[in-house]
């Protein structure tokens, strides 16, 4: 196993996107998808302090975050990362997007990345991800990438796993 925090931040780049490390100039476009222990930042400073405890937690070797930056114009689009379990060899994979850059296909290609680099770089045995039961969506893209439904847990909140013995969506 290979756990952050890594000598260089690693950003994975792919044909549309680029995973990155979040600057401090990139804070104020995504306050409203800026989370940290589930709770929504609503201001620049909010955004700046959840920023700073998520800087730690990846120095502290517990999470990875990446910003999805799109290629053309590197400007952050969403957010993914790893933020739980790593320590044990798994990882809980989380995502956000903007309102705007929904339904054209960036998640699908930031999860698809941070879950290659889950397995093939950091060397996790087990990735989950949890969302809301309403959020259909989530649902929809989690599963398309072989995520399977393995609990109902608390808060109206479902548990899927990724599959690996099944080949990754394209």
């Amino acid at each position: 196993m290979r756990l952050p925090p890594y000598d260089k931040f690693p950003s994975i780049s792919g044909d549309k996107i680029l995973l990155r490390q979040i600057q401090f100039s990139d804070i104020n476009d995504i306050i409203e998808i800026s989370f940290y222990d589930s709770i929504q930042a609503t201001t620049l400073t909010q955004a700046i302090e959840m920023q700073a405890k998520i800087n730690v937690d990846y120095s502290n070797g517990n999470s990875i975050h990446w910003g999805i930056a799109d290629k053309l114009t590197n400007k952050i689009v969403g957010t993914c990362g790893y933020y739980r379990g790593l320590d044990k060899g798994e990882g809980e994979l989380g995502c956000v997007l903007l309102p705007q850059y929904r339904g054209q296909g960036y998640m699908t290609l930031a999860m698809l990345l941070a879950i290659e680099f889950g397995l093939n770089n950091i060397g996790l045995k087990r990735i989950w991800a949890i969302t809301t039961k309403q959020n259909e969506k989530a649902i929809k893209l989690i599963e398309k990438l072989n995520f399977i439904k393995i609990a109902d847990v608390e808060d109206n909140e479902v548990e899927y796993e990724l599959r690996q013995d099944l080949n990754l969506a394209d």
